[in-house]
């Protein structure tokens, strides 16, 4: 098989009860989306839904149904008692992908609070990532450059490109 195109497409999931409510803006998904859009990325989608397992989860699906090369979420990987992105995401992973999630932890010093986890559903690559837009995108800047060799993977392209 060949391998894709460079452009990937993604999706970006907000997590927050606050964004959801109305009661605060989002700006994590714009800062994720700018970043990715600078790689040359495609963003299909921007959701943003409230924490706990019962909103991600769905939101989740909904966003695989596009077909994502990758879903990229933010928030909820804390520990404060709402923080459950990563129990709604991993029940829903095919394989897990704990290298992600490490990369992300050993990144910065913050990096320890982050409970999130990295995997797969048939072709798509789901990354947990933290919530406030500078842990978001020091997370995402820790594994941006393994993204596409990863999902060129995943679409049966060569594991050692010529």
């Amino acid at each position: 098989m060949a391998d894709r195109p460079q452009a990937l497409r993604a999706s970006i999931l907000t997590v927050s009860d606050s964004v959801a409510s109305g009661g605060a803006d989002d700006l994590s998904g714009p800062a994720i989306a700018d970043r990715i859009s600078g790689h040359h990325w495609i963003v299909l989608e921007r959701q943003v839904c409230a924490d706990g397992i019962s909103e991600v989860t769905p939101a989740l699906r909904q966003l695989l149904e596009s077909g994502p090369d990758l879903i990229l979420t933010t928030g909820g990987t804390g520990f404060g008692p709402r923080d459950l992105t990563p129990e709604a995401t991993a029940p829903l992973l095919e394989r897990s992908a704990p290298g992600v999630a490490e990369a992300i932890r050993a990144s910065s010093a913050k990096g320890v609070f982050s409970r999130g986890v990295a995997g797969t559903v048939g072709s798509t690559l789901i990354i947990n990532l933290p919530g406030s837009p500078v842990g978001a995108l020091e997370s995402l800047d820790a594994v941006i450059g393994a993204i596409p060799h990863i999902t060129t993977l995943l679409n049966g392209g060569s594991p050692h490109p010529r």
